[in-house]
């Protein structure tokens, strides 16, 4: 047996994580991870800063699942304070996500193609994926982080002609997606690396608690979206995804069915938008107390938990991502695999080293 160091820096990832892997000839056969490298202590900083300017901290912890961060945070405070954000500004919440969801989605599968090395699909995903960054650009004025949320609803809004853009990149976006999703589905290149490779059977999902896209494609089905709606979610139609077979190419094919649901969803929020406010104003006092909030990020089930003491600043702040349940699968997903797999399986699980040594 001989042990193969990978990392911290390596093909997969552009964050540091340290994996020492046990390999058998070509074969793995066990493997180590060690963590740490990027830690920043923003749980730290959070008790810090007021609870406004923690809004700005959350939303930095991950740039892929960015909204849903300061989203959470502003379900937890709500829940303390007894502020229900207005009708409008739940349904604009929903937009920001599901938005999120599927550049975070397309961006995930474009790196499996890259590392396939599909170099023409990647720029394919990649040039789809642009037309939601153009989106997040232009309704929100940011690329990567929103800034839509603040405590009682949102800071944005949609008029009739950020609608009917809106729209219209959805069916840009649509029309693209058919082609990559056959791709995805049928190309012998993208198959021949990914059928079978990475396999997390549904007991080993269910007993190491994986959440998101990752538990989905083990035929584990549960979405917070359904399962716990929160927001307007509960007025909108969102279907459950699974497969079964819990490989890298199922992982990747929830993602991309995702992205179809999510432009459905965004359809029926633009559908939905009720008119009124989009806060509450004025804010009342957050007055001293705990509660825990949670969302469905694009990679998983995403918690926060809160406490206040009545002061400007939260005297805890605590969130559990979904990288941290999805790591310890790796373990099991590796046994067996080819060295020439590791980047593949990595990547499948869509990991945030940030989000998780917070």
């Amino acid at each position: 047996m001989t042990t193969l160091p990978i990392g911290p820096l390596h093909v997969a990832l552009e964050e540091p994580m340290y994996f020492s892997i046990q390999v058998e000839g070509e074969t793995v056969t066990g493997l180590e991870m060690t963590a740490g490298h990027v830690h920043r202590g923003i749980e730290y900083l959070a008790t810090k800063r007021n609870l406004h300017q923690n809004l700005v901290l959350t939303e930095r912890v991950c740039s892929l699942c960015s909204n849903s961060h300061p989203v959470t945070y502003c379900m937890a405070l709500e829940r303390i304070a007894g502020i229900e954000p207005p009708p409008r500004a739940q349904v604009l919440r929903a937009v920001a996500d599901e938005i999120k969801r599927i550049a975070s989605h397309l961006f995930n599968v474009a790196i499996l193609a890259h590392l396939v090395g599909f170099e023409s699909l990647f720029m394919h995903v990649m040039q789809t994926r642009e037309l939601m960054q153009d989106v997040k650009e232009t309704l929100f004025g940011n690329r990567m982080d929103l800034g839509a949320n603040c405590i009682g609803g949102v800071r944005y809004d949609l008029d009739a002609a950020g609608l009917a853009y809106l729209a219209a990149q959805l069916d840009k976006v649509e029309a693209d997606l058919a082609e990559i999703r056959r791709l995805y589905a049928h190309d012998r290149t993208i198959a021949g690396r990914t059928r079978g490779v990475g396999v997390l059977p549904h007991g080993d999902a269910v007993a190491l608690g994986v959440v998101g896209p990752v538990a989905r494609a083990s035929g584990i089905a549960f979405d917070l979206r359904v399962k716990a709606p929160y927001g307007a979610y509960d007025k909108l139609e969102v279907p459950s995804i699974t497969r079964a077979d819990g490989d890298v190419w199922s992982r990747a094919m929830v993602r991309l069915d995702e992205v179809q649901a999510a432009i459905a969803l965004l359809r029926q929020c633009m559908d939905l938008l009720p008119a009124g406010p989009r806060a509450v104003t004025p804010l009342p006092a957050i007055p001293a107390g705990e509660a825990v909030a949670r969302s469905e990020a694009p990679r998983g089930e995403l918690l926060y938990y809160l406490r206040t003491d009545g002061s400007e600043r939260p005297e805890r702040l605590h969130w559990r991502v979904p990288s941290y349940m999805n790591w310890a699968a790796l373990a099991v997903m590796m046994t067996g695999a080819a060295v020439a797999d590791i980047p593949l399986i990595v990547n499948s699980i869509d990991p945030c080293i940030s989000c998780t040594e917070r």
